[in-house]
């Protein structure tokens, strides 16, 4: 029972600070129909724990020794998540909770995908995070922690959509709109965090290798 709270608030730890995730559960509850939005909440958190999964069993040590797979991701991660930002700050058209509203699920699943899996830094932290705990856990607590894990993701993101859309219906067109704006331009600065995160691994392997002719670039 230990090893489950231990990864239930291991889990809440990890996957409560604002980032890309939750802006995209609170946008999808304030702007979807509710069972779209609880839709969308569910395929974020089959995503989240396979990335806890993933992190669990290691897969951050393969991202973090490979350089290539590493700028591949954060070029990637970086490109789709700007686009996505960009998107909500120039809709000018914000659905009115009255009005139904939906997306494909195909592209409710793309884009769960590329917010909870572009990001290497992410996918490292949560294997340094999790693989610890794999490492100092007897082999027969491993199965409760993970389950604390799993049990954080739904609470969270299940209560995040039930809360944003609970109130939606007390927000006006204008403030959806400030809110997508808000939004959208933190999403944006994401991109270009994971994209100048980019620039400094090619920087890097750069000067390591010697093929930078202004030397003060390498500073």
């Amino acid at each position: 029972m230990l090893a489950y709270l231990q990864g239930l608030s291991l889990g809440l730890a990890y996957v409560a600070p604002i980032g890309v995730q939750n802006l995209f559960v609170i946008n999808a509850g304030l702007s979807l129909p509710r069972a779209a939005a609880y839709r969308t909440a569910l395929i974020v958190i089959f995503f989240d724990v396979t990335l806890a999964l993933a992190g669990f069993f290691g897969i951050g040590a393969l991202i973090e020794h490979s350089g290539l797979i590493r700028k591949g991701v954060l070029l990637a991660g970086s490109l789709v998540v700007m686009y996505m930002g960009l998107r909500l700050v120039l809709s000018r058209e914000v659905a009115s909770p009255a009005v139904n509203v939906d997306i494909p699920l195909m592209k409710a699943i793309g884009m769960a995908c590329v917010v909870t899996w572009f990001n290497p830094q992410a996918i490292i932290d949560v294997s340094l995070l999790l693989g610890s705990f794999r490492a100092a856990l007897p082999p027969d607590e491993s199965g409760l922690f993970l389950w604390g894990v799993v049990s954080a993701s739904c609470l969270w993101f299940l209560s995040l959509t039930t809360v944003s859309s609970l109130f939606k219906n007390r927000f006006t067109p204008r403030l959806l709109r400030i809110i997508n704006l808000v939004c959208g331009l933190i999403i944006f600065f994401y991109g270009v965090k994971l994209g100048w995160s980019f620039v400094e691994l090619w920087q890097s392997a750069y000067c390591q290798y010697g093929n930078i002719v202004v030397s003060s670039f390498c500073i």
